[in-house]
């Protein structure tokens, strides 16, 4: 233990569960209804939690906000290994948001006196801005135009899984987890069931495109299998070998079709390119924010709020609509 540690006083009382911090994450995650994405996510952010504390000989449930800040002091100057770039304010806050969940599950156990975490200086998010590089509506139409021309034996699974970031607007992590059982039918839609983020049920709608690439690819796997279509089972998406589909194959789908349309910014797009794409054009399109932010599964507006990129425009301004109707009492 260092010497120069400041440290909360333990609780007599015996935690409500045996074990280490381990233990506790692991019993932490069982007890969320989580995405095994999110779930590996947020074990990732503990793990490094643990670590940095095991590298100070911290104990993690001796931990104070002090401790915390110095923490996240340190996070911000971690460099991304991809991009070699300091972790953003949101990754951070992310991080810092897992932990604070966890030292919550910890205090419900008895295993600490308080949670550090929530006396700790947090980094603000600006939520107009996003790090994400986004596709204006002619270069998501240049990409469903090149995993149209794409071919090979994965061509029309390809199309399938563009078709359904772009007009779904689908986290990677959704997308992936789909399997055949979520395609549905709902009082004349086409429709897909999934576990968002959060651990929230979503049902989505399946545009008459989307629709017609799921069933081309379903009809082309369901031959190349030997089989009808009704007897397939598992994933929705899948590789070669019949197993699902993962998120860096996606990513590198995105990439390679955006270099075929000639996208100059290929090279740093991602799956969430779509997302942020189906967003901002939903808004641009006159759809109420309310209906975005369902769709998004957002659960905070301001959340969907950074992706209308015409909020700030004057035309908009609520005064006029005061005026207009002030002077419609008058006349």
């Amino acid at each position: 233990m260092r010497s120069d540690a400041p440290v909360l006083p333990r609780s007599s009382a015996p935690p409500a569960l045996a074990g280490g911090p381990v233990d506790f994450t692991e019993a932490w995650l069982r007890n969320r209804r989580l995405s095994e994405h999110t779930r590996d996510a947020y074990r990732r952010d503990i793990a490094t939690w643990l670590t940095w504390c095991a590298g100070r000989g911290l104990d993690p449930l001796r931990a104070n906000f002090l401790d915390v800040n110095s923490y996240a002091r340190d996070l911000e100057a971690t460099r991304a290994v991809r991009s070699g770039r300091p972790l953003t304010p949101a990754t951070v806050a992310r991080r810092l948001s897992a932990l604070s969940s966890w030292y919550d599950f910890l205090l419900r156990l008895r295993a600490v006196d308080a949670n550090p975490v929530a006396g700790a200086d947090r980094p603000r998010i600006d939520r107009d801005h996003s790090a994400t590089i986004g596709l204006t509506p002619d270069e998501v139409d240049a990409l469903l135009a090149a995993a149209e021309a794409d071919t090979g034996p994965t061509a029309a699974r390809n199309r399938a899984a563009i078709a359904l970031l772009a007009d779904l607007g689908l986290r990677v992590g959704e997308l992936i987890s789909l399997d055949l059982t979520d395609l549905g039918a709902e009082r004349g839609h086409r429709s897909v069931r999934f576990v968002g983020k959060g651990g929230r049920p979503r049902r989505r709608a399946l545009t008459p495109g989307t629709a017609y690439a799921v069933d081309a690819y379903l009809t082309a796997r369901a031959a190349a299998e030997g089989v009808p279509v009704a007897r397939l089972t598992g994933p929705l998406l899948v590789t070669a070998s019949g197993a699902r589909l993962d998120r860096h194959s996606v990513f590198r789908l995105v990439r390679r079709l955006a270099r075929e349309a000639g996208i100059a910014a290929w090279a740093k797009l991602s799956p969430h390119s779509l997302r942020h794409a189906f967003a901002t054009t939903a808004r641009a399109e006159g759809v109420p924010l309310e209906d975005v932010q369902d769709a998004m599964g957002h659960a905070d507006p301001r959340t969907t709020r950074r992706y209308d990129r015409d909020r700030h425009n004057l035309d908009r301004d609520p005064a006029y609509v005061i005026w207009a109707a002030r002077a419609r009492r008058r006349g």
